[in-house]
């Protein structure tokens, strides 16, 4: 990492927008994961449709893919993208009492969609939580993460 500075401060160390004007328009990507832990009589609920506020996993899916699309309001600093796909999609784990979440992001663009993808997962496993939390407070979102990327400068990345 020698070398390396920070791409959203300036010489002087305040926070600035990083300039994309001069890059080229490429196809990029990225994907991200996250869980979210409960009680296994919360994820029989959801799985039932049992919960007042309705379907947790469908609700959630839309909450992930609103997300995607207004990052750049939600983290300071992120550019505004024309997104062209958001994938968001919530496997239940049985044997772990969990809801996992993963989001794919697409877009044509000067700057990557790792935000996106983040931001998508983390608003999804909130939304989980908020639909679940009047039978379940315990509920545990983590292992949020980005798995995978494509496209820009620093070329592909793949989670170990």
């Amino acid at each position: 990492m020698a070398g390396k500075k920070l791409t959203h401060l300036d010489d002087k160390g305040a926070a600035r927008m990083v300039d994309v004007s001069e890059k080229p328009v490429t196809s990029r990507s990225a994907t991200a994961k996250g869980r979210v832990k409960m009680k296994a009589a919360t994820l029989k609920l959801i799985l039932d449709d049992g919960l007042k506020k309705g379907n947790a996993l469908e609700v959630a899916r839309l909450a992930g893919i609103m997300a995607a699309k207004k990052t750049s309001d939600l983290v300071p600093l992120c550019h505004p993208l024309a997104i062209s796909k958001v994938e968001v999609e919530l496997r239940p784990d049985r044997k772990s009492n969990a809801v996992d979440v993963e989001a794919t992001v697409q877009v044509s663009g000067q700057t990557g969609v790792e935000m996106e993808a983040l931001a998508a997962v983390s608003v999804a496993c909130l939304t989980l939580y908020d639909m679940a939390k009047a039978v379940d407070r315990g509920m545990v979102i983590g292992d949020i993460r980005l798995t995978r990327k494509s496209g820009g400068k620093s070329g592909d990345y793949k989670a170990k």
